[in-house]
């Protein structure tokens, strides 16, 4: 048999659940006004109301003698009425009470839940504004990308993550029924260390009122790096090999200015992947170095470039990404060699993408290539300590200072000191400095000011695919002036 005890608080919570019910479908009865009017005003009302039949009752008995006599029975069967109505107000007022308190406690307790799923859930709940401005971040952003929530909310997206990957994304990502969400992209976002975090991001498009998209929010969590027995790495091992064995890399051409004449000077071969599925240019390279393919992925690209940079004006140099551990490859020097570019016109730019344990190996790595006329760069200069040790270690010929560091160059003064300070240490060690990510005009002052030689960033140039884009570069050449 049921416990009496629990069969009567279910009862009494089946009866709360049912005037709960009740009193929300009186509610949709009633128009909008009047609906959002607090329950303790209709109180009051009820209150105010017995008041006045109370001094409608009484009030003219007591300056009208003769009203009182001859309807004095009557009057005391509105008191017995008025008063009866007292128990009902106090009652309704102690279940108001209760009801309140009991919302309360569960908007508490709900409050609390959804709280502790945050900090422990693994994903990172994340909206930004319609101007990229990081409205809303979960606790989570900590653990995976080094940033506390305050220090994220109000910063450009920019600081986590290139917008320009994440358009690449979206706009080859597979076309689905509803356009305003995405679902499984694989980006790659920056932690506060400079180092690379491969994420899967989900989301949509924010309405207004009005219908206008008012900006982002949805969900990221960190792909972990598969085992070599997992079924994922099975499906990346599949993917990046079909890529590499069908040749499914092209190169794009960034242009790199002098910022004195505004010449190029230079371009860097951005790899890009036409049939990919909404993974980005280095999640894809990521991904092969999670199962031991980086190698193949980064020559491929290599080649591509060695080869598709033969179509470019003549007498600027070609600026191409390596990570440390593929330049220990002897098949680097092979594909130079074999390539349309002769080794003085390439530049070699060691990313930040693998730890350098042995210097003095990958020194000895680079020397025939740098016998040869190539020439080092580092990139992503200043985004964290990895960059700066390559820098000092490697002597570079050049080096490109992180977009996140010419952001904001023109307002910003920590990062206006740090950028002069790059520029009389590339001054000391002869080496070119280039600024990457330049966006806006007052940015190309402030980096001009500074002294800074030459300039990389949407506002001077856009990367294409397209050799008719790059003979417009023909014109404004300016080989050999300042590299």
């Amino acid at each position: 048999m049921p416990d009496p005890v629990t069969g009567k608080a279910r009862n009494q919570a089946a009866v709360t659940r049912e005037r709960v019910q009740r009193l929300r479908r009186i509610r949709k009865v009633l128009p909008a006004d009047i609906r959002r009017i607090p329950a303790g005003c209709w109180l009051a009302l009820v209150v105010l109301a017995e008041v006045l039949l109370a001094l409608a009752v009484r009030v003219p008995s007591l300056f009208a003698p003769e009203i009182r006599g001859g309807a004095s029975e009557r009057l005391w069967v509105l008191d017995i009425v008025a008063l009866s109505l007292v128990p009902i107000v106090v009652f309704a007022a102690i279940q108001l009470n209760r009801q309140r308190q009991r919302e309360r406690a569960q908007a508490s307790e709900s409050s609390g839940y959804i709280e502790k799923l945050m900090r422990t859930s693994r994903e990172w709940l994340w909206a930004v504004d319609h101007n990229g401005t990081i409205t809303f971040s979960s606790p989570m952003c900590g653990p995976l990308i080094g940033y506390t929530p305050s220090e994220l909310v109000g910063s450009p997206i920019g600081l986590v993550l290139d917008p320009a990957d994440l358009a690449a994304a979206l706009k080859s990502q597979p076309v689905v029924e509803d356009e305003s969400s995405f679902n499984g992209l694989v980006l790659v976002c920056r932690h506060r260390d400079g180092s690379r975090v491969l994420m899967e991001v989900t989301g949509h498009t924010v309405y207004g009122a009005e219908g206008t998209g008012k900006g982002f929010e949805g969900t990221a969590r960190a792909l972990d790096s598969p085992s070599p027995s997992d079924r994922a790495a099975e499906r990346i091992r599949e993917r990046v090999t079909a890529l590499v064995s069908g040749q499914g890399i092209v190169t794009a051409f960034q242009p790199i200015r002098c910022l004195r004449s505004g010449t190029v000077i230079g371009a860097e071969a951005l790899s890009r992947f036409p049939t990919s599925d909404g993974t980005t240019t280095e999640a894809w390279f990521m991904q092969a170095a999670s199962i031991g393919m980086e190698a193949e992925m980064e020559l491929l690209a290599l080649r591509t470039a060695l080869h598709t940079a033969a179509a470019l004006p003549r007498g600027i140099f070609v600026a191409i990404n390596l990570s440390p551990g593929v330049c220990l490859d002897p098949r680097v020097l092979e594909s130079i060699s074999q390539g349309t570019i002769h080794p003085s016109g390439l530049v070699l730019e060691v990313t930040e993408r693998q730890k350098v344990d042995d210097y003095g190996q990958l020194l000895s790595a680079l020397a025939p290539l740098r016998s040869s006329g190539v020439r080092v760069a580092i990139d992503d200069a200043g985004a964290g300590f990895a960059s700066m040790q390559h820098i000092v270690q490697l002597k570079p010929d050049l080096i490109k200072l992180d977009r996140t560091i010419i952001r904001d160059i023109d307002s910003d003064r920590s990062h206006r000191a740090l950028g002069a300070a790059i520029v009389g240490f590339a001054a000391e060690t002869a080496a070119l400095l280039v600024a990457e990510g330049i966006e806006t005009a007052a940015e190309l002052d402030a980096v001009t000011t500074l002294g800074m030689t030459a300039g990389q960033g949407y506002f001077l140039g856009r990367p294409s695919l397209e050799p008719v884009d790059w003979a417009l570069w023909q014109d404004t050449t300016q080989p050999g002036s300042v590299f």
